[in-house]
């Protein structure tokens, strides 16, 4: 498999055509080394694994690549999927075993990756985790997790509203367009330097600062924003910093084999997006929701969470269907698309082609970590879908 090489950060300095800076890392060509040198271009909190054992993941090879598939432009094979889909990492579990396991140019076992969206699976993995011990609870409205936003937007919003994308927030998130409001995002998360005269001075005060489209809980709409305050409610919620919340509650846990991390500015994280983690470690953690939040015994995240995330319940999947992304079948509960609500296939989606996905009835999970050029790419994504749905198949068979 031909793997792309960039002639990034070559030479003692680094010549300054490949050189990759605070204002470029997210740009291609830039964003591949960016991606996976990311606390070396923005601030980063450490997410410790703790000092429990690794969970063992042993080797059963099968070579996946020439399963094939119908894609977008015709039948496809796998090998084809991830040579044309600037595949950093790829990784097939079955049953806990590793079936296939793949490294592009630069990263390693060891190598963490920003996940961007993925961040988002692991964050309401959290809440989940806070609902089932009683700190939390869908119902609770937001205002009364956080006081100081009463009179704000998200006067009427519940914990379930923003879990579910259902606030009726005004967020744009068009990733193209320079004055968007999830690039000024960026800017006061500390991704890009901020624009002149930007008033906005961190993620909670632009929070604060939005308005509304629409009534709470009656359209599913994606925006990222909504993530970051789940977060922010997550350390109220505890009182615990994300960072150490994320550690104590789920990566300690899970056998992690090493620490990951996130980024941050002035104190504030970015859940939405700022993730890192190792292609291995992001298997381990897909398969905790295979197991349905149970590992080796021990219980993690609530059963009913995992079922609840799986198998929507009615209102959202009809939040989802008047919403501009209906179609396909799918849904979104907890910060997972759900794939296929009656089999309870889900996954963390992210852009520039970052994956968790998971198929309980195969038992299989599939992880893909990724720097496609352009932010999104459905054809990219509806290929690499449509593997993990073959090799699944394949191997349950």
């Amino acid at each position: 498999m031909s793997v792309r090489a960039e002639k990034l950060m070559q030479g003692f300095p680094p010549e300054a055509a490949g050189r990759v800076t605070h204002e470029n890392w997210t740009s291609p060509p830039y964003l591949r080394w960016g991606f996976l040198h990311t606390r070396e271009i923005v601030s980063t909190a450490r997410i410790g694994r703790g000092d429990g054992p690794v969970l063992a993941l042993p080797a059963d090879p099968y070579d996946v690549e020439p399963i094939t598939f119908a894609a977008p432009d015709g039948s496809s094979t796998v090998g084809e999927m991830l040579d044309e889909s600037f595949t950093d990492g790829f990784l097939v579990l079955h049953e806990g075993r590793v079936r296939y396991e793949y490294y592009g140019e630069g990263m390693t076992s060891g190598t963490t990756h920003l996940l961007q969206s993925v961040s988002k699976s692991i964050t309401g993995t959290v809440a989940g985790i806070l609902i089932g011990d009683g700190r939390l609870s869908p119902e609770t409205p937001v205002t009364d997790v956080i006081p100081e936003l009463a009179g704000s937007s998200f006067e009427g919003a519940t914990v379930r509203h923003v879990l579910d994308m259902r606030t009726g927030t005004r967020f744009n998130e068009t990733y193209s367009d320079p004055d968007s409001d999830v690039r000024i995002s960026e800017e006061v998360a500390g991704w890009r330097p901020p624009r002149e005269g930007l008033e906005i001075r961190n993620i909670y005060e632009q929070i604060a600062s939005l308005g509304n489209a629409r009534p709470h809980g009656e359209v599913f709409e994606y925006r990222s924003i909504l993530t970051d305050l789940l977060g922010w409610m997550l350390e109220r919620a505890s009182g615990v910093r994300l960072p150490d919340l994320i550690s104590s509650e789920l990566w300690s846990k899970i056998g992690a084999e090493h620490d990951a991390e996130i980024t941050i500015h002035e104190g504030i994280t970015l859940p939405d997006g700022g993730i890192c983690v190792t292609l291995r470690d992001l298997a381990r953690f897909a398969h905790l929701h295979l197991q349905a939040g149970e590992l080796e015994g021990r219980r993690i995240v609530p059963e009913a969470w995992v079922m609840d995330t799986r198998h929507p319940d009615a209102e959202a999947v009809e939040a989802y269907n008047r919403s501009e992304d209906a179609g396909g079948g799918w849904s979104y509960r907890n910060q997972w698309w759900v794939l296929d609500p009656e089999r309870g296939v889900t996954t963390g989606l992210g852009i520039h082609g970052q994956f968790a996905y998971v198929n309980p009835q195969a038992g299989v999970v599939c992880v893909k970590l990724s720097t496609w050029p352009d932010s999104l790419d459905q054809a990219k994504q509806d290929a690499t879908l449509a593997a993990c749905a073959a090799i699944s198949a394949e191997l349950a068979s």
